[in-house]
């Protein structure tokens, strides 16, 4: 299929077993299927429409769904592809796409795509994140090491603590987003660096990570001045061995949002202001992948383990975190990249956003939630 196929709405309605919850099932169909990482949103023409990755008739593409009708629009047509990452313009008018070692400009409206970066040989690109201006893309590369180790990240994270401890030459790169200017590196080091965010707020502020086992790491949390190439760490580690990452963006621009793992065992998820002020975390007793806050008093953790269910907490007048229930059932693999489950709340923190391949493949899943917290079940551990 070409790009600007119309694909004909997949979408099922369905009650969660569990909580009796309304959850809609956005794709069906036998190839994975999944949102954008869960850093970046896919969100865009006020909320009506999102971005998403499929591998229909084996090759991954990106995608355009009208979320209330289902219909989705084929926005590229890369043949033999195995992934796709992307972000969006912060107006929405375009996207930029990551394949290989290509970046590419997509206008949202006309479809047409214009190569703005290629990695030099012997570099991979990392993911990519749009500063708040929108004058620029920001992305990472990463000298390529795959004919020293056996390498596959994506699936299993084979080959994770190798690169790591080989340290390999990166840079963080900023790209001109009409692709008018050359590309200019900000920072580089040997380092295995990976996880760009942009502030949704402030142009000059991006955050980085080391990348690594995290409680291998010589520091997890990057911040970076874009406007002076200065880097700093955020949330240094409060004992030896403890796991801090899966760093996001509060919609304020300035709170940083995490999760860990102490080395009592005790899961928590927390945020922080950039200069490192703010801490506030909470914790909880099993084990998850990945954690997400709407900035506005939601938090949402996916399971691990025996754990096969959506948590959610909600802060009280008092501002604490009330919880964990139970928001819906889960059951995702994380296999793979492709079928994390990475839920994040939508811009207003109104619909709840995942993926799982509950059924066997990669499919989105949306709720929206609760105005009333308290009719979901307590989860019990």
């Amino acid at each position: 299929m070409a790009k600007g196929t119309v694909w004909r709405p997949e979408r099922k309605l369905y009650r969660d077993r569990l909580t009796g919850v309304e959850v809609v099932q956005l794709t069906d169909y036998k190839a994975h299927s999944h949102h954008l990482y869960f850093t970046e949103s896919g969100w865009y023409d006020g909320g009506k429409r999102l971005l998403f990755v499929s591998d229909r008739n084996n090759s991954s593409n990106l995608y355009s769904m009208d979320v209330n009708s289902g219909e989705m629009l084929q926005l590229t047509d890369y043949p033999d592809n195995d992934a796709v990452d992307a972000c969006l313009l912060p107006d929405g008018r375009a996207a930029f796409v990551k394949t290989d070692r290509g970046v590419r400009r997509l206008d949202l409206a006309t479809l047409e795509e214009e190569l703005i970066y290629e990695a030099p040989e012997g570099y991979n690109i990392g993911n990519l994140s749009c500063p708040a201006d929108g004058r620029s893309v920001v992305t990472c590369i990463q000298e390529d090491l795959s004919h020293r180790m056996p390498l596959d990240l994506g699936n299993g994270y084979v080959g994770h603590r190798e690169l790591m401890e080989a340290a390999p030459h990166s840079r963080i790169v900023r790209i001109d987003s009409e692709g008018q200017t050359q590309p200019e590196t900000l920072y580089e080091a040997h380092r295995f660096i990976t996880h760009i965010n942009a502030s949704p707020v402030e142009p000059w502020l991006i955050t980085f990570c080391h990348e690594g086992p995290w409680h291998l790491v010589d520091h997890r949390i990057w911040g970076l001045d874009l406007r002076s190439g200065e880097a700093w760490r955020i949330r240094q580690r409060l004992e030896p061995g403890e796991k801090v990452g899966h760093e996001f963006f509060y919609p304020d621009g300035v709170t940083i949002g995490y999760h860990g793992f102490r080395m009592d065992g005790t899961n928590f998820f927390g945020s922080i202001r950039y200069e490192n002020t703010a801490m506030e975390e909470t914790d909880f007793g099993f084990d998850t992948w990945h954690a997400y806050a709407d900035g506005f008093g939601q938090a949402v953790v996916d399971g691990k383990g025996a754990i096969k269910t959506l948590s959610v907490w909600r802060k009280d007048a008092k501002g604490v975190y009330q919880g964990p229930r139970m928001l819906c059932e889960l059951r995702c693999s994380f296999h793979s990249q492709k079928v994390h489950a990475h839920p994040r709340f939508d811009p207003g923190g109104k619909r709840l956003l995942f993926t799982s391949d509950k059924n066997g493949y990669g499919n989105l899943y949306l709720v929206d939630m609760p105005e009333d917290f308290d009719s979901l079940p307590l989860l019990s551990v």
